[in-house]
């Protein structure tokens, strides 16, 4: 994972150079930062062209539509908001987060969104700086998730300051290990519910060794 600093992206304080430094002090676990700021670069942290327009994609089997740049992110990342509806708890209404228009953000890695290479499953359950928010088991298909996308996703949870909703592509456009993974999972869009195993003692030394090698 490569986060890109406030140093190196006009991530501009809301109010004055004081709140922009403030954006950067770390916040206790359950805590969310309030400090915001307005993105202007033109591309977002992984290196993806800001949009003016996203389409809408319907996440198999839960109804909800989210809109995402076209092509392999929207792959991609509806193949993970497909495995949390399935592995992880039903998606409703208002669940999930893409492509967006509003510039005003907490962290500069939510810059993302406005790229539509990045979704956000229940923010509002899981805000930025708040840790700890899943439960053993759901953190196992997380770390399945991953570990399946070969490290083209980078979860939140993660981060320094964590959002543990968030999950973004982090290599650039036509990347051939970003169109790799989308190849792959491509034909595994129609297989429905239960056909992955995420607790599977392969795959879970599988998903144990790639967290290894990335931490």
């Amino acid at each position: 994972m490569n986060l890109i600093g406030l140093s190196r992206r006009r991530f501009l304080g809301a109010g004055s150079g004081i709140a922009a430094a403030t954006a950067l002090v770390g916040f206790g676990a359950g805590q969310a930062s309030a400090v915001t700021g307005t993105w202007s670069d033109p591309e977002s942290t992984n290196g993806w062209r800001l949009l003016e327009k996203a389409p809408g994609f319907v996440i198999e089997g839960s109804g909800q539509v989210v809109s995402l740049a076209e092509g392999d992110a929207a792959t991609i990342l509806l193949y993970v908001a497909r495995r949390f509806h399935y592995e992880i708890d039903s998606l409703r209404a208002g669940d999930v987060h893409g492509w967006t228009v509003d510039r005003k953000m907490t962290e500069p890695y939510e810059s993302n969104y406005l790229s539509g290479s990045a979704i956000a499953i229940r923010p509002v359950w899981y805000p930025v700086g708040a840790k700890g928010n899943l439960y053993p088991n759901e953190l196992i298909v997380i770390r399945d998730i991953l570990a399946e996308l070969d490290g083209v996703v980078a979860w939140g949870g993660d981060f320094k300051k964590p959002k543990e909703s968030h999950f973004e592509i982090v290599l650039k456009p036509g990347h051939p290990r970003l169109k790799g993974v989308a190849r792959k999972i491509s034909g595994t869009t129609n297989d429905g519910a239960g056909t992955i195993d995420a607790f599977d003692p392969i795959r879970r030394n599988a998903a144990r060794a790639f967290e290894r090698r990335t931490s």
